[in-house]
């Protein structure tokens, strides 16, 4: 069993687009696996961040993928404050820069690179993502690890 963190700061996670999409299109191959992460991210009280650019990401893949008025319930939900939205700043926009251009191997987003600044500048180590990116980037993820806090 992994150990359970003790920090606030070591339960923090990043939520990305694929996540959120994953939770709320029932259709979606990994939306099983997304619900059950979110429940034990939820029992073990983790706080959930996200960037101001992943939510208009977000609503725009949910308007074609649940339709308008789920991706509109998904944005009135942030009014809950069960996850926390940090700003980019033009710090995170200038880093995002650095490593689109730094990784040409690679085909990260813009948002993902935004993501990668943000998560650097608040020390989150962990992701909850169903693509690669951030894994690629060096960051951790409970996808598809059964030893995870």
């Amino acid at each position: 069993m992994a150990r359970v963190p003790r920090s606030i700061l070591e339960r923090r996670i990043f939520v990305d687009t694929s996540a959120f999409l994953a939770l709320l299109a029932r259709n979606d191959q990994h939306h099983a696996q997304a619900r059950a992460i979110a429940v034990r991210l939820a029992n073990l009280r983790y706080r959930l961040y996200t960037t101001n650019v992943l939510v208009i990401e977000s609503y725009a893949r949910l308007l074609s993928a649940v339709g308008a008025v789920e991706a509109r319930r998904f944005v009135a939900s942030f009014d809950d404050r069960q996850v926390n939205i940090v700003r980019m700043r033009p710090f995170d926009e200038r880093r995002a820069r650095e490593i689109l251009f730094q990784y040409t191997d690679k085909d990260f987003s813009l948002a993902d690179a935004i993501s990668f600044a943000v998560m650097e500048r608040l020390g989150i180590s962990l992701a909850f993502a169903f693509d690669q990116h951030f894994v690629q980037f060096g960051f951790s993820s409970p996808i598809g690890h059964s030893q995870w806090p």
